[in-house]
């Protein structure tokens, strides 16, 4: 289920807000001009679909996407246990970062948190199969997909050479861990 629950940056012990309905996640996250939407498409490829596959079941959406934001690539990322380096991967993305360009994603299977800081408050936005959030370019933020990783998404890219990250050197993200809240 897709969760958000927000904290004062200075105060991890205790959140300010929290909720799993996606309308008002969508609400919160809009007035800070980050995406969320739910997806609902035709068919959900198996967890195993080839990466073609899985594009073309999601095409309509890509395209619109794709069209209205100017990006250029998109591909599909698989994050399990058995991911090789899964360890440095998983660390990578939970050192607070910003990226000179839109942060997209939309988990077809599995789940994951994006966790911003924003306005002296941090938004652990969780999302799960069929959401969709994008990550205005320049926001900080980390991603936290567990000890016990279980992701298939879809990434957009407007950059062809992918995922760059310029990383804050905060160490934010050590105090406020993903899933705490709900």
């Amino acid at each position: 289920m897709s969760s958000l629950v927000i904290w004062r940056d200075d105060a991890p012990e205790t959140p300010v807000f929290c909720t799993e309905d996606a309308a008002v996640i969508a609400e919160r996250l809009k007035a800070k001009d980050v995406r969320f939407e739910r997806w609902i498409g035709p068919a959900i490829p198996p967890r195993d679909a080839s990466e073609s596959e899985v594009l073309d079941v999601y095409r309509p959406f890509l395209d619109r996407l794709m069209g209205e934001t100017g990006a250029g690539s998109s591909d599909v990322i698989r994050i399990d246990v058995n991911t090789p380096g899964l360890t440095a991967l998983r660390e990578k993305f939970l050192s607070e970062h910003t990226h000179s360009e839109d942060e997209v994603r939309f988990f077809v299977h599995g789940g994951g948190h994006f966790i911003l800081h924003l306005d002296g408050h941090v938004y652990d936005v969780g999302c799960t199969q069929g959401d969709l959030i994008s990550v205005p370019e320049g926001i900080p933020h980390w991603f936290d997909a567990g000890e016990k990783p279980d992701v298939v998404a879809l990434r957009i890219f407007t950059d062809k050479t992918g995922w760059i990250a310029q990383y804050t050197g905060d160490d934010i993200a050590q105090r406020f861990p993903a899933g705490a809240g709900l």
